[in-house]
């Protein structure tokens, strides 16, 4: 493949940088690579609990140097979208601290009182009373919003029902399918190009999972990585009608190689 230079960066969280609280081994030396290439890039995820500061904090733990304008949250990429469809509207939000936030930060009012938008996130405090609130205001004509479509998600103790799975139960009472912002919708990586401003040719897209990651990179026209840190192995890309441009143990094989990732 013809050499193209610089490369922006894209690359998931979980999984690709990090298990949980642990880094993945080497993760730390890509990074290093990139930033001593000068290279830029963004790190993602679909979880739209947390805000910037918080996920540095995450990384940092980890033992990974991370800068806040170097995260991008499903939560950021729906505030944008809002912002860009109805600036200064409102919204019921049923979510956590990383949605509310990039929503203020917006000018967007909160509120239970005729809002534009429902906006679905991530929470581990789901009740009913938000959701039976968000059927009704739906039902009355806001415009239905979900950060992300991943119907469930992990945790120490087994599986957890994540934002698709809620999103389901309302879309099942009130027949009113959410717009998903979050991988694989390519907004999210459109999004973070315009924040980097970037361009597609030169950006590639590291994931670990072939129906989120390596999809959304290949239908915003990015070059894209699969790595086997995470959940996919090495027969996964096999069940798939598209392929990643290249399949890697981890980003600890491209520390040394960020300049010419496909070489």
């Amino acid at each position: 493949m013809t050499e193209i230079s610089p490369w922006t960066y894209l690359m998931d969280m979980d999984g690709v940088l990090v298990h949980e609280e642990h880094m993945v081994p080497g993760a730390n030396e890509f990074l290093a690579d990139l930033h001593q290439h000068g290279l830029p890039f963004m790190v993602f995820t679909n979880n739209s609990v947390y805000t910037r500061r918080d996920l540095r904090a995450r990384l940092q733990r980890s033992g990974l140097d991370v800068p806040e304008s170097s995260i991008w949250t499903s939560a950021l990429a729906t505030a944008q979208f809002l912002d860009q469809q109805r600036p200064g509207g409102s919204a019921y939000v049923v979510g956590e601290s990383g949605l509310t936030t990039a929503l203020h930060d917006i000018g967007y009012v909160l509120t239970d009182r005729e809002p534009d938008y429902v906006v679905l996130g991530e929470t581990r405090t789901y009740s009913f009373e938000a959701i039976t609130k968000a059927i009704r205001l739906v039902e009355g004509g806001a415009r239905f919003i979900a950060t992300n479509p991943d119907e469930k998600g992990p945790s120490r103790e087994g599986t957890l029902p994540a934002t698709g799975a809620v999103a389901a139960l309302i879309e099942r009472v009130t027949g009113r399918e959410p717009y998903y912002i979050g991988k694989p919708n390519p907004l999210m990586m459109r999004s973070a190009l315009r924040e980097l401003k970037a361009h597609s040719e030169n950006t590639l897209m590291i994931g670990d999972r072939m129906d989120t990651d390596v999809r959304s990179g290949l239908e915003s026209g990015l070059q894209t990585i699969l790595v086997l840190s995470g959940i996919s192995d090495r027969d996964t890309a096999e069940h798939f009608p598209y392929r990643p441009t290249k399949v890697i143990d981890s980003v600890a094989d491209l520390a040394g190689r960020v300049a010419n990732p496909f070489d």
